[in-house]
């Protein structure tokens, strides 16, 4: 069995392996040629009108001040940042880069372990739940999931009537992450959190934005320093990490006493074995895979409505667009099947649009597999990394022209990301180790997308100005939007033809979709931006996601 003993061992073979933290100079030969921010001090590095609550949108000011690829340095490490659209088209050749685990994402190590997102490129429990899980996001599963995701929705739309009949506004952000996380726990794991039923946000909720905000400030503190200025703050994230543990051991509990399975991911994780080695996963990998699911499989997605919902009702022409074709394609329906969901063609433009502008898990890191030059420009030695800015990804003014602040949808028309080169949106990161839940969490946010256009006008306070909250991830700070009831459609579902239906998609990855040319491992953005097909070669068991040999 794949756990504990299997990493040590892979571990030993690795004796080169680059331990804790590697801080650029160690990795970039010719580190002075890439601009850092001005007014550097000794000891302490670029702290000089630094944002600790907000590293991101920090990085991002500094991004547009120092161009595509730069470093900053805070209390003896430096890190390189990357946007610019061709280096980030580099880092994402699998052949050569990989993910690294740094930063945050390695502070979350103590409650996730080596579960999905967590995991070391070499640690082999990464392979083995993969392979098992994929399966859970086939289409037949994700069928499955559907009805599920509607009552969920329903419990929503419950909630925001009787809001709206008092004449009071939504808090959006809080409204989705009771969303997303009923629909994940009930869809992965056959739990009910009561969400809707509580006043305040399920303690799972606050144990869990504990330990996303604690990975966080590690970041902000010098190491050495970490145990003195955030010792209370480690008790609490302590108490956090115990809550979300005990949580999820008596939620597997339960289902081995009911000795009922119900197929979901639960199932998989304690039941299925790897269908070459016969491996299982290991009862501590489970539960931090419980823990990555719940966690990663809410928080991201709530992230990404509560922008989608921003930005619709600032822009009332685009949701009154979006609402057409809602009507045009779902007619009179209660309750729209599997399939009419993936026709919501330019809802789904506006989900897009909105993790081009707000990626909710906004960097991903890549390091070399073998000394290399990144972009013919850049020498990197094997284990260097970069980080990767996906939100100014998403608007380098060379692939998305100058005004890529501007609100768009239609950036995802077809033709137009036809014409856009490859690797230039990033929202669910690249590669191997690309979100594994991609297409549960794109099914989920357009299927609810569609429900409360239809049911729903929204507005939003004039005078409310966005504001960014991080937390790791990335969520609307204070957003409420006042509801008006829609009367129920009338006009019956556009028959298929008129649906311009795209060709039928070709075998693919049931975790990823549809993807690029085997061998290149990576996700095959321009395919699946448009829900459209694209001719590609798949492999024989069905998944191109293959870690390539390091």
């Amino acid at each position: 069995m794949a756990g504990t003993a299997g990493t040590k061992q892979t571990a030993a073979r690795e004796p080169g392996r680059a331990k804790g933290f590697r801080s650029a100079e160690q990795g970039w030969p010719e580190l002075h040629r890439i601009p850092h921010p001005p007014r550097r001090v000794p000891l302490l590095g670029d702290v000089l009108g630094a944002d600790r609550r907000r590293p991101l949108q920090d990085s991002m000011r500094f991004a547009r001040e120092l161009g595509p690829v730069f470093r900053r340095r805070a209390f003896g490490k430096e890190f390189v940042f990357v946007w610019g659209a061709s280096l980030v088209a580099d880092l994402a050749d699998e052949s050569r880069f990989a993910k690294h685990v740094g930063l945050g994402v390695a502070n979350l190590r103590p409650v996730a372990g080596d579960g999905l997102f967590t995991a070391y490129n070499h640690e082999p429990n990464w392979q083995l739940a993969h392979d098992v899980l994929a399966p859970g996001f086939s289409r037949e599963a994700m069928e499955g999931y559907h009805g599920m995701m509607l009552a969920a929705a329903q419990r929503l739309t419950d909630h925001w009537d009787r809001e709206a009949a008092a004449g009071r506004g939504v808090d959006v952000p809080g409204d989705m992450t009771k969303l997303t996380l009923e629909t994940i726990a009930r869809t992965g794991f056959g739990h009910d959190f009561g969400s809707f039923e509580r006043d305040r946000p399920h303690p799972f909720v606050t144990a869990m934005v504990g330990t996303l905000t604690y990975a966080q400030r590690l970041n902000s503190v010098p190491a050495p320093l970490a145990p003195l200025l955030l010792r209370a703050a480690a008790r609490r994230n302590a108490a956090d990490m115990a809550y979300l543990d005990r949580t999820v051991d008596g939620l597997v509990a339960a289902r081995r006493r009911s000795g009922r399975g119900e197929g979901d991911l639960l199932d998989r994780m304690l039941e299925t074995a790897h269908p070459e080695t016969g491996e299982k996963l290991s009862a501590e990998n489970v539960r931090k895979q419980v823990i990555t699911f719940l966690v990663a499989g809410h928080e991201t997605t709530s992230g990404a409505l509560s922008f989608a919902l921003y930005y619709l009702a600032r822009h009332p022409e685009v949701a009154a667009r979006a609402r057409a074709e809602v009507d045009r394609v779902w007619g009179d329906t209660e309750r729209p099947a599997y399939d009419q969901i993936a026709r919501l063609r330019h809802v789904r433009r506006v989900l897009d649009e909105s993790l081009r502008l707000w990626p909710t898990a906004p960097a991903f890191a890549r390091e070399a597999r073998q000394d290399t030059v990144l972009a013919g420009e850049h020498p990197m030695l094997k284990g260097a990394w970069a980080l990767v800015l996906t939100p100014m990804l998403h608007r380098d003014p060379q692939v998305w022209g100058e005004d890529a602040e501007r609100f768009d949808p239609d950036r995802f028309e077809a033709a137009a990301v036809r014409a856009r080169p490859p690797h230039t949106f990033k929202p669910f990161g690249t590669g191997a180790r690309a979100c594994i839940g991609r297409q549960f969490a794109l099914h989920e946010a357009t299927l609810v997308l569609g429900l409360l256009l239809r049911r729903y006008d929204l507005s939003a306070d004039p005078a409310y100005r966005l504001s960014v909250t991080e937390r790791l991830t990335v969520m609307p700070d204070g957003l409420r939007l006042r509801l008006e009831r829609r009367p129920a459609p009338t006009r019956a579902p556009a028959p298929i033809s008129a649906l311009h239906e795209a060709p039928s998609t070709p075998r693919a990855c049931p975790a990823h979709g549809v993807d690029a040319p085997a061998g290149t491992g990576e996700l095959a953005g321009r395919a699946t931006e448009t829900g459209e097909a694209a001719p590609v070669t798949v492999p024989a068991d069905g998944c191109p996601v293959r870690r390539p040999a390091r």
